[in-house]
């Protein structure tokens, strides 16, 4: 029997779809990116499921939407027993630490699926969804970061239950052990599944915190690929302020710390190459989340503002699928897809005999691959984050908030830009009500009522704990 391609989903943090060479911005530099785009497929209207870490990240491994599966902000604890850490317990970093929570515990990832199917799963980077010490669904190699963000030279990394500080650049020891697992499971008869979880490029930006070789590369960087726009009404007082200078001093960071993972990228293709294992390999790219920096005068994901933002530069992510043995490479697809689609997408493509639950709101999006038109033409894409939730097609966008707005309606086709909010004008009266209808209707036929976050107060300022919890037979709700 002919062996199952071996997957490496590379997921970084915090990278919008238009921090990319390949993607139009001339100024950054990313040419192993361009090389995966050359040799594979790159979608232009990729979305992930909400514009915050732990939700995206979620969303991904599940397949649920965050009203199904209960994560709704990034997660402030919950990721190790603080009792256990001997004197780092006493380090303020960990001073939202108590007792370890699994938050997808008791639902199905898709790693747990193709660990049941022969798969040797193995975990390099972030994980950032609780009890970062014990490995979970499916993975058998487990290296991770203890909570969710970290300084690049002094990251608390997790490896074989023990917990300890990382000295070296954290981009280029997460790429070391991607390359330990691909030369030691090449050998193997069965196939295996690698996440590559870098926790670039998310802050911090500053020059001391990447190699000076990559920070070098914006030296003389005038970020003309960027906009330079007054700084948003809505933006939280705790984000950065892009302006002049330092404007150009955020963004060289930034582009430093996507170049320094691209480089991490060209090495694990290189192992691949070395190992003859490149032809069998599908490589998957994407991020969590997308990113404004200094988009609508915003520096900040999802909750850069409050209310949160729903953006496209917010919500749109990079994702490229490469794998030549299999479908034509250098193609874009303009096909509108989701971070909730991979589940159906694997267990599809790699024909596995797996009924998926019809509560699981995605589709798989084989046909792009293959370049074929899909049966189903009216694709939408929902996303949320707490009570904010957007529905987006092709020409429209409205943003609905819970419960009392304020609510945007954008005219896509004529205003990609998302400049000029159309919300109650009377000449689209019937458009917004139609997607307002449609949006509500979704999240009713998908979203656990006990979980549902429209009925949370969720801020952007992190989760401590399940939305939902049951005590003493009845569903209680919990602050966020």
């Amino acid at each position: 029997m002919r062996k199952k391609p071996n997957i490496i989903f590379i997921l970084t943090d915090d990278q919008g779809a238009w921090a990319m060479n390949c993607a139009g911005n001339a100024d950054i530099k990313t040419p192993n990116l361009n090389y995966l785009a050359e040799s594979g497929i790159r979608f232009d209207n990729f979305f992930c499921a909400s514009p915050v870490c732990s939700p995206a990240r979620a969303s991904i491994l599940t397949g649920c939407i965050p009203s199904q599966h209960g994560v709704h902000d990034w997660i402030r604890s919950g990721s190790l027993d603080k009792e256990k850490l001997g004197e780092k317990k006493n380090d303020p970093y960990y001073s939202n630490e108590d007792r370890p929570i699994q938050y997808l515990e008791g639902l199905r990832t898709y790693t747990d699926i193709l660990s049941e199917n022969g798969y040797t799963c193995a975990l390099a980077g972030k994980w950032h969804l609780g009890d970062s010490m014990t490995p979970q669904h499916g993975y058998s190699k487990w290296f991770t970061i203890g909570r969710g963000g970290c300084y690049y030279y002094k990251a608390d990394v997790i490896e074989n239950g023990e917990i300890y500080y990382e000295n070296r650049y954290i981009t280029d020891v997460i790429t070391n052990k991607a390359i330990e697992y691909i030369e030691e499971l090449s050998s193997k008869e069965e196939p295996y599944y690698i996440n590559v979880n870098y926790t670039a490029p998310h802050d911090p930006w500053d020059e001391n915190q990447h190699p000076k070789e990559f920070v070098d590369l914006y030296r003389d960087c005038e970020f003309n690929a960027t906009p330079n726009e007054p700084i948003h009404p809505n933006q939280i007082h705790s984000a950065p302020i892009g302006i002049g200078e330092e404007r150009k001093r955020l963004l060289r960071g930034y582009y430093a710390a996507v170049s320094a993972m691209d480089a991490g990228v060209g090495r694990i293709l290189d192992k691949l190459r070395e190992k003859g294992e490149l032809e069998n390999t599908m490589i998957i790219f994407s991020a969590d989340n997308g990113m404004n920096m200094g988009h609508h005068g915003i520096w900040g994901k999802g909750n850069g503002t409050f209310p949160m933002n729903l953006y496209d530069t917010a919500v749109k992510v990079p994702f490229i699928i490469s794998y030549p043995k299999a479908f034509e490479g250098g193609k874009i697809s303009f096909d509108m897809a989701s971070h909730y689609d991979i589940i159906h997408t694997l267990v599809d493509w790699l024909e596995i005999d797996e009924e998926l639950s019809d509560r699981l709101p995605g589709r798989s999006f084989k046909h792009s691959l293959l370049g074929e038109e899909a049966e189903d033409q009216s694709i939408i894409i929902l996303d949320e984050y707490g009570p904010n939730r957007m529905i987006r097609t092709k020409e429209w966008k409205y943003i609905h908030r819970y419960p009392y707005g304020p609510h945007e309606l954008y005219h896509l086709s004529e205003d990609p830009g998302e400049k000029n909010n159309l919300i109650g004008q009377l000449e689209y009266k019937e458009i917004e009500e139609k997607l307002r209808s449609e949006l509500a209707n979704w999240f009713t036929k998908y979203a656990d009522p006990k979980l549902d976050a429209a009925k949370e107060a969720v801020t952007g300022c992190g989760q401590l704990r399940k939305a939902g919890v049951y005590s003493e037979g009845k569903m209680t709700y919990h602050p966020l």
